[in-house]
């Protein structure tokens, strides 16, 4: 895979407040440049939710009401999230979710395409047991030593995701066959399905 032809792209996760639909709590986005993840251009931020924290998902990313009361409310950091994400590829694990919840949050965003690590994964490693991001952890074993914070948290799972995306490309020989791969049906980047041929 030559990693020069690809275009900008971020790797994306949100954590929400466990309501439905959520409020975010967090938001990570990493670029990829060159097949490695640039930290150093990385944006992450915490934001206070409209709606309270639930118990469980304060349990799953350990991101409390009294943790986020100092944090900006949405209004106050949305347009600095948009900037960064411009239209840009984006990608995520089960990025369905990650899209979704960006777009309610971000009406006027729209990214040029959106990569599913999840969906890439079944296509790169068919048979495995499962495809949650911590069974592809255990099965790549991607290098995570210099991930920031930890599993559940944005800046952490988009980390781990940008590994993982960065290993799987290696299948791929072109920036199209990976596209084709992981891009979901009905997401912004989808192939144009071909058109059956017809004698007019």
């Amino acid at each position: 895979m030559n990693f020069s032809s690809w275009p900008l792209l971020l790797v994306v996760d949100v954590e929400g407040n466990g309501t439905n639909p959520p409020d975010l709590v967090e938001v990570a986005a990493l670029p990829v440049r060159d097949g490695r993840a640039d930290t150093s251009t990385a944006g992450a931020w915490l934001t206070k939710p409209r709606r309270p924290v639930t118990a469980f998902a304060a349990r799953v990313h350990g991101l409390t009401n009294e943790r986020l009361e100092q944090a900006p409310g949405w209004e106050e950091i949305a347009e600095q999230v948009h900037t960064l994400l411009g239209v840009s590829w984006v990608c995520a694990h089960h990025a369905h979710v990650d899209y979704r919840v960006l777009s309610a949050h971000l009406p006027r965003w729209q990214p040029t395409g959106v990569l599913d690590t999840l969906r890439l994964a079944k296509a790169t490693y068919p048979g495995l047991p499962g495809y949650s991001l911590d069974a592809l952890i255990e099965h790549v074993h991607p290098d995570l030593s210099a991930a920031p914070a930890q599993r559940h948290r944005a800046t952490f799972d988009a980390y781990a995701t940008a590994q993982l995306l960065i290993a799987m490309a290696s299948h791929y020989d072109t920036w199209d066959r990976l596209v084709a791969a992981a891009v979901p049906p009905g997401l912004p980047g989808a192939p144009e399905p071909e058109e059956e041929p017809t004698l007019w």
